[in-house]
């Protein structure tokens, strides 16, 4: 069974950092590309991030290119979101992906 869990959410002040964490398993994780995606309240999904399967192609969302890095561990099967100069338009949920399957996801909240 395929199982993705987000973890390292929280609320933080605009201008601060968080690191979030996906771990996967259930499949060979080294084999997937890997994105993350987010849903603001009252909103769709937004696409954020992705990665390839080795981590050394990244692509991001204009919205945060430049202030989130993603990256991945795949001796650890973890996939990672590094998130600096948040903004309160950041805020919402934050879920990995692989293909079309999501974890349960981690809620940001970026307020003062």
């Amino acid at each position: 069974e395929v199982q993705l869990v987000e973890s390292g959410g929280g609320l933080v002040q605009p201008g601060g950092s968080l690191r979030l964490s996906c771990a996967g398993s259930g499949f060979t994780f080294s084999n997937w590309p890997m994105s993350w995606v987010r849903q603001a309240p009252g909103e769709g999904l937004q696409w954020v991030s992705r990665t390839d399967s080795t981590g050394a192609y990244t692509a991001y969302a204009d919205s945060v290119r430049g202030r989130f890095t993603i990256s991945r561990d795949n001796a650890k099967s973890t996939l990672y979101l590094h998130m600096n100069n948040l903004k309160p338009e950041d805020t919402a949920v934050y879920y990995c992906v692989r293909g079309g399957e999501k974890g349960q996801g981690t809620q940001v909240t970026v307020s003062s």
